[in-house]
């Protein structure tokens, strides 16, 4: 997902990073029945846009949903990898029939929204329509797939999904009807877009008013200037200790508008207990030492990208693309990041132990698996030779440090290889739906990827299959408005092959993944680790591979 996540800024002497890296990162295993109660105090530099869990697609509050709205099923709320497991949730269960082209719900009973609302079948019918009535960014990617989605794409107003979802109250199920298989569908149940709510949601984009939830918590009030409060939900039991556990906090909020310095020293001095920033290099030294208890660094599914407009001047030529691509140099970016210990260059878009993953990079000066150095030359010829020299190109990035300073390093780069570039930074608050729409012309613009879920499909079909761009929307993840049918062609013919054959379609997206890195709708800038910095009485830290750490189940003394 565009996952509204910030890096850190500078190089980090190498002791420290070093120090950092090898932070112990495993989770407590004590019990939880005695640490219920107090308010977790999250901190972010900004809010992170509409609350409303069908239209948002951030990390900052998808990490949040997990405590808070449930689907038909749900990826596990568990540390590591085991996270990437899918476990039913509003539903007990399901079963495939008709070739796993019709999926039927069995809905548990005797749950209820945060207004104290009884969650029923016409509850979830309602849900899946809104999907398409508020635009969702994934309505077109995720969705598409169900009977009747091709006439909400189209009208979204007037969804009815006719054919597509059905309920049976006496025998409390819902039934979806695919047009064909998807062995993916189950992740795309378990993210928040597929998130179930009351049928008298509005159907449109709810922005900062909170929609009752079923999680072990709500949203009693948001706003974006300010702070972000989530108190218990008063009509939640635990239903399963996999997909929905109960929370140990009595409160979590989160507040914006500090400093990153400021959060850093608020949360050493226990008064926060986390941020959603990097901690600037300049701190790195203390939290490797002094705070290494409280530190946490891992190793992500994701990647870092500058995605290119392949329908705008001067990036609708393939040289021009060519040549930003073979100009970054990526070490640089790397030092931006943080140093080694927190990055490496990449020049593809899958990333590493990521399912049809494939080391490829031709963007270097010795192509093969691995980059190696810039290859300024080459890239100027191209420039020249696509004959874009001296093109005005603007630069956008969030202004958060990390993210202006990769913004401020492109726009170099561009110069350097004949253009006339600018930087231009924009509040994070809408940075993310601006860059979307094609309306505001964005040519190049520093940005992030971190998986929705397990499957290469959803960084190559989701970033640059043709059915994910929606021009003049701001939900429109193919941020590049990059199109081309034959290679969106192996993407659907890599998504059927799923239905028989994984790892045979692993092998397929690896072509693909060349495919596209070879027609550089995007430059890929490297793959991250991430730092989460807590509180000293912040206790049993556990991190999900899938939505990162999982707030609601750590404990404040």
């Amino acid at each position: 997902m565009l996952r509204d996540r910030k890096g850190l800024l500078a190089v980090a002497v190498a002791v420290t990073v070093a120090a950092i890296a090898s932070v112990a990162t495993s989770s407590s295993t004590a019990k939880t029945s005695d640490h219920r109660g107090g308010t977790l105090k999250l901190l972010a530099k900004a809010a992170g846009g509409t609350l409303d869990p069908q239209v948002n697609y951030t990390l900052q509050y998808w990490q949040l949903y997990q405590a808070t709205y449930d689907g038909l099923l749900a990826f596990k709320k568990a540390g590591g990898g085991a996270a990437f497991e899918v476990v039913p949730d509003l539903a007990s269960g399901y079963k495939l029939s008709n070739g796993g082209k019709t999926w039927t719900f069995t809905l548990r009973k005797g749950i209820k929204f945060s207004n104290g609302q009884a969650v029923t079948v016409n509850d979830v019918v309602a849900s899946f329509k809104r999907i398409f009535k508020v635009k969702s960014p994934t309505a077109g990617g995720f969705y598409s797939g169900i009977v009747g989605a091709a006439s909400c794409l189209k009208t979204p107003a007037t969804c009815t999904l006719k054919g597509g979802i059905s309920a049976n109250a006496a025998s409390n199920t819902v039934t979806i009807n695919l047009t064909a298989p998807d062995p993916e569908f189950k992740f795309k149940l378990a993210v928040p877009h597929a998130s179930i709510l009351p049928a008298s949601a509005p159907p449109n984009d709810a922005g900062t008013k909170p929609i009752p939830s079923t999680g072990t918590y709500y949203f009693a009030s948001y706003n974006p200037t300010k702070q972000l409060v989530m108190k218990r939900n008063p009509y939640f039991k635990e239903w399963s200790k996999d997909a929905q556990p109960a929370g140990n906090p009595d409160q979590i909020t989160q507040s914006f508008g500090l400093t990153v310095e400021s959060q850093i020293t608020a949360i050493e001095n226990g008064q926060a207990d986390w941020t959603l920033e990097a901690p600037p290099a300049d701190r790195l030294n203390e939290l490797g030492t002094k705070y290494a208890s409280q530190t946490h660094v891992e190793t992500l599914t994701a990647f870092w990208y500058a995605p290119m407009n392949t329908n705008l001047a001067p990036f609708n030529k393939l040289k021009a693309r060519q040549a930003v691509n073979y100009a970054i140099d990526r070490n640089a970016l790397v030092k931006i990041f943080g140093g080694p210990k927190l990055a490496v260059p990449s020049c593809q878009v899958l990333p590493p132990a990521f399912p049809g993953y494939k080391a490829y990079c031709p963007y270097t000066k010795n192509p093969g698996t691995t980059w190696s150095a810039p290859d300024v030359a080459k890239a100027k010829r191209l420039v020249q030779e696509s004959g874009t020299k001296g093109a005005k190109v603007v630069v956008i990035s969030p202004d958060d440090e990390v993210q202006k300073a990769v913004g401020v390093y492109l726009q170099s780069v561009l110069n350097q290889i004949g253009y006339k570039a600018t930087a231009k930074t924009i509040s994070g608050n809408i940075a993310f739906t601006y860059v979307q729409n094609t309306k505001n012309k964005v040519q190049i613009n520093v940005q992030q990827w971190y998986q929705d879920y397990p499957a290469a499909s959803d960084f190559l079909h989701i970033l640059f299959g043709c059915e994910s761009f929606h021009p003049g929307s701001d939900s429109s993840i193919n941020i590049a408005g990059f199109c081309d049918k034959k290679i969106n062609a192996e993407m659907h013919k890599a998504l059927t092959l799923e239905q028989t054959d994984f790892p045979g379609a692993n092998g397929l997206w690896s072509k693909i993944d060349r495919q596209v890195t070879d027609a550089s709708p995007m430059a890929t800038l490297f793959t991250p680790r991430h730092i989460d910095f807590v509180s000293k009485r912040v206790g049993n830290f556990t991190f999900s591979k899938q939505f990162y750490w999982l707030v609601a189940q750590s404990w404040v003394q």
